[in-house]
């Protein structure tokens, strides 16, 4: 049978533990929460670029590398769903205190047959393989406990921060797992790795109890696994806006990602880019993500129409693309760039806001689990399609259809999905 919700929180359900009128910063759950975020997210980072640098150093072998890349890809598609659904039947602390600790373990096997020599290459994969897997379990988690963690008044500024953080760690992460490779080895470097998911498990611990008003009406009938997750497919094909979003995230994904891939291929080979203006370049994307970011948290309440805002700006990245295959120089686009992340910031943080209010508590496990299979497959063959046709036309002009291509998809959008559009 289908799983029948209650329709209001249960009257002994655990309430937001943010108090309204006080700062996140305040909330003792929200600061460990945040805090096992950025270290299992810096675990995550570090872990990747250590493992496809020792995979280098040792095997020099590209191929092999692109094998775990392809591991982690396969396990997050695959698995996103069902990850999702667990969250909305368990505890959602409890499911990220132990993917942690999972992640620890396995982490730490990995930077000990590191260590030790001629240990056959597939007892890397199969054990990454296992850390992706336990990761894929995290996210939807902790997506679906925010909103009760700090209450919709706070919401807004729960996500900036998280969304500010994501940007920050994920570049000093790939930054300090290379440095931490190159000073201290490979094992070294992934048992730091280890440390940071066990650190993770241990902030949670001290975040207490998460509260979940979505309980099951104790006088239905139990569904099971297949049921829940069976009806988390149905409630996003049957809600409008649940279903705009699931669209919408991962072509934005697809297009603003490829497309800044081959600015960076036309940066060397059309513009012939310095080092130094490559690096501003670079940095454009994650400061103007950062700088959206801090406006959407200052302007909070007071930003009207967001669904519009998730559409316009996705329209407007269209013509910023295009305007950017016609620069001359990389230094002249360098201000196109940095609004083009402004805008991607604008058009995925609003909407990861919304999704918060727009869906039911008891569903957004498996919303966000289904996003987040979508949006892990999207960057990946957008830059295989995308590169392939950069090498037989040139970057400029794939850059170019890739903004029309967004222009044409967001008024499309714009026209087509009322809920999305009309979303206040």
């Amino acid at each position: 049978m289908m799983l029948e919700l209650a329709k209001e929180p249960n009257a002994n359900a655990p309430k937001p533990l943010q108090n309204q009128t006080e700062s996140i910063w305040r909330n003792r759950t929200f600061i460990a929460v945040f805090s096992s975020y950025s270290m299992s997210l810096l675990g995550n980072t570090f872990h990747s670029i250590a493992i496809n640098l020792w995979v280098l150093q040792t095997t020099g072998s590209a191929k092999l590398m692109s094998i775990v890349l392809i591991t982690h890809l396969v396990i997050s598609m695959l698995f996103g769903s069902f990850a999702g659904t667990l969250a909305d039947r368990t505890d959602r602390r409890t499911l990220m205190w132990i993917t942690d600790v999972i992640r620890f373990v396995l982490v730490a096997a990995i930077a000990v047959l590191i260590y030790l020599p001629n240990i056959p290459f597939i007892y890397i994969v199969l054990l990454t393989a296992m850390v992706a897997f336990a990761g894929v379990f995290r996210t939807p988690a902790l997506q679906a406990s925010l909103i009760e963690i700090v209450g919709k008044e706070q919401l807004t500024q729960a996500v900036g921060a998280i969304n500010i953080s994501d940007n920050i760690i994920r570049i000093s992460g790939f930054a300090l797992g290379g440095i931490a490779v190159a000073a201290f080895g490979g094992a070294f470097a992934i048992a730091i790795d280890a440390a940071t998911f066990l650190l993770s498990a241990v902030l949670l611990l001290f975040a207490g109890k998460f509260p979940f008003s979505a309980v099951r009406d104790s006088g239905k009938p139990q569904t099971s696994f297949k049921e829940d997750l069976a009806a988390g497919f149905r409630y996003v094909w049957q809600d409008s806006f649940a279903r705009a979003a699931v669209i919408l995230l991962p072509l934005v994904m697809f297009f603003f990602l490829s497309t800044f891939m081959l600015i960076q291929v036309m940066a060397v080979q059309v513009w012939q880019a310095k080092p130094f203006v490559f690096g501003l370049m670079e940095a454009c994307i994650p400061l103007g993500y950062v700088a959206g970011s801090i406006l959407i948290m200052r302007l909070d309440k007071r930003l009207k129409g967001r669904g519009k805002w998730i559409i316009g700006t996705m329209i407007l990245m269209g013509p910023l693309f295009i305007a950017i295959s016609l620069m001359p120089s990389a230094f002249m686009a360098l201000p196109l760039i940095l609004l083009v992340g402004f805008l991607f910031s604008f058009s995925t943080t609003i909407i990861f806001i919304v999704l918060r209010v727009a869906i039911e508590p008891s569903m957004q496990g498996r919303v966000f689990g289904l996003i987040g299979a979508l949006t892990s497959v999207a960057p990946p063959i957008g830059l295989a399609v995308f590169s392939t046709l950069s090498d037989l036309y040139g970057p400029a002009i794939i850059i170019s259809i890739s903004g029309s291509a967004l222009l044409i998809i967001g008024c499309f959008a714009y026209i087509n999905m009322k809920a999305m559009r009309s979303f206040n």
